[in-house]
């Protein structure tokens, strides 16, 4: 199924050698590469990526070093202060356009006692016979007799090594179909996504001219629940927020001194709420402002194919918050959300204290109107309207016997949203590959709810972006037992086969 050394340098000088085959001949072929690359995709997930441990992210850049340069590309590392970037480049002979492509390699932290295997890193292919059996455990196998159905279990499944493997293969499929992209290649591949990407800003802005390109394409996330072709032409940013209330120096027996000592659970609980209404909407005077949507737009985001009662079903909500009319409409916005609490002891270490303090963790999801600093100065500034002397450090005694009610807030901004309009090149170029090889029109997603770190590459290099997604919804992303569904991966390949045979 590889393609001579020759050639394959002879692809690489001509754009197009033959004609590009029927989406029969596409699926055929992607399917094909997708089960002979699969080996290749279960060694890239039995390698740790957390991002924290500097060691294992080196053998995943080794990894991806090889991979690309066994088909042809050129490597170079973009060094950081901790982990490089790669970027790895094909050039074709008198192409007009260059494609940058954004790949993730790193994942979340991993809780081994959570997951229902051995090892995170040890990928398990696991089958039921319907939606109510368990899962189970496939021993033996070939990639050609798997199901569709079935899934590989481990971590970085499907976020985001699984379009890792999608690309590589497709990459090997259209080489065997005597087929060459018509456009130059850039691949950048970010070890540290998964904590932010803290030094991609800076890494984009030094390099401009070596990461210069017409337009980006993200291989990451999950289809639309529908699992029907998507693409995506937005996502929101995101920035933290950390606020610490205050009582007594100590956790004081609740005996003694309840009814006396306040409670900085109770003062963070009233403050926490005193920043949104019963329906979820934030109540802080300017936090939506700028933020406009009008018939077309509206027009555009009713065009998604959302099932509202399945979602609700699926999360096990009786009701949702009513920020917008609907859940496209509600992630248009900036959010305001506490992603975690913590104060005194519970569950079987419970104690009777009043606590010594009380902290929140907020998440701002960010959109293109709204400035992360100005929505974080708001928040301040509530919480200083409530009676509060705001400080961003650990308060003194003298601080604390000046000011009846006292709070801590630090904050950080990681990176702002992005968003493409659907008649640009790259988005119609996009909507031709996907309607060729899928047989359809892709779902058309305005703005995603969650953040990728791309701002910096469509500010910085002033180029749109459009995220390809290709995994199933229901893959656990983030959490334990992370999964790909295997019909995901082979129909993902010859997404990708589309897009690399699509001329630009």
């Amino acid at each position: 199924m590889k393609v001579s050394p020759v050639l394959f340098l002879c692809l690489l000088a001509c754009p197009l050698l033959s004609q590009r085959p029927a989406p029969a001949r596409i699926d055929e072929v992607g399917r094909q590469y997708a089960d002979a690359t699969f080996p290749e995709l279960i060694e890239l997930l039995s390698l740790p990526n957390d991002a924290h441990f500097p060691v294992d992210i080196e053998r995943n850049i080794a990894w991806c070093e090889a991979a690309f340069a066994r088909r042809d590309f050129s490597l170079q590392r973009i060094e950081t202060a901790t982990v490089p970037l790669l970027l790895a480049q094909r050039n074709v002979v008198e192409a007009d356009k260059t494609v940058l492509v954004y790949l993730q390699v790193d994942g979340q932290p991993t809780d081994t006692s959570r997951w229902e295997q051995a090892n995170p890193f040890l990928p398990v292919i696991k089958r039921r016979s319907d939606a109510n059996e368990a899962w189970q455990v496939v021993d033996s196998y070939t990639p050609e007799e798997l199901l569709d159905d079935d899934r590989v279990f481990a971590r970085s499944a499907s976020d985001a090594k699984g379009p890792i493997g999608m690309f590589l293969a497709a990459l090997d499929a259209v080489a065997d179909l005597g087929l060459a992209p018509s456009y130059n290649l850039k691949v950048i591949m970010d070890f540290e996504e998964e904590i932010g990407s803290p030094r991609l800003p800076a890494a984009v802005e030094r390099h401009q001219e070596l990461l210069a390109a017409d337009m980006l394409i993200i291989f990451d996330g999950p289809l639309h629940p529908s699992n029907q072709p998507t693409l995506k032409f937005g996502a929101r940013g995101i920035a933290d927020v950390t606020l610490t209330t205050y009582g007594p120096i100590d956790p004081q027996h609740s005996g003694h001194y309840g009814n006396y000592a306040p409670n900085p659970a109770l003062a963070l609980a009233q403050l926490l709420a005193s920043m949104k209404d019963a329906d979820g909407r934030v109540l802080i005077p300017g936090y939506y402002d700028g933020v406009h949507l009008d018939d077309s737009t509206r027009k555009l985001l009713n065009t998604v194919p959302d099932d509202e009662a399945e979602i609700r079903d699926r999360l096990q909500i009786g009701r949702v918050d009513s920020v917008g009319r609907s859940y496209q409409e509600s992630i248009q916005y900036p959010s305001l959300n506490i992603r975690g609490m913590r104060s005194g002891w519970i569950d079987d270490e419970v104690r009777t204290i009043i606590p010594a303090w009380a902290r929140a963790e907020l998440d701002l999801r960010l959109v293109l109107e709204s400035n992360p600093d100005r929505l974080i100065q708001l928040v301040r500034d509530h919480i200083a309207g409530q009676g509060y002397h705001v400080l961003d450090r650990e308060p003194t005694k003298a601080e604390r016997l000046a000011h009846p009610r006292i709070a801590t807030l630090t904050s950080r901004v990681f990176y702002q949203s992005f968003r493409t309009d659907f008649d640009t090149e790259v988005g119609q170029w996009l909507q031709r590959a996907l309607t060729y090889v899928h047989g359809q029109k892709p779902v058309m997603i305005r703005m995603t709810g969650g953040s990728i770190p791309i701002a910096p590459f469509v500010v910085t290099l002033d180029i749109p972006a459009v995220t390809v997604p290709t995994v199933n919804m229901d893959n656990n992303q983030h959490s334990p037992n992370e999964n790909l569904r295997i019909g995901n991966y082979r129909d993902g390949v010859k997404t990708m086969i589309g897009i690399l045979t699509e001329p630009l």
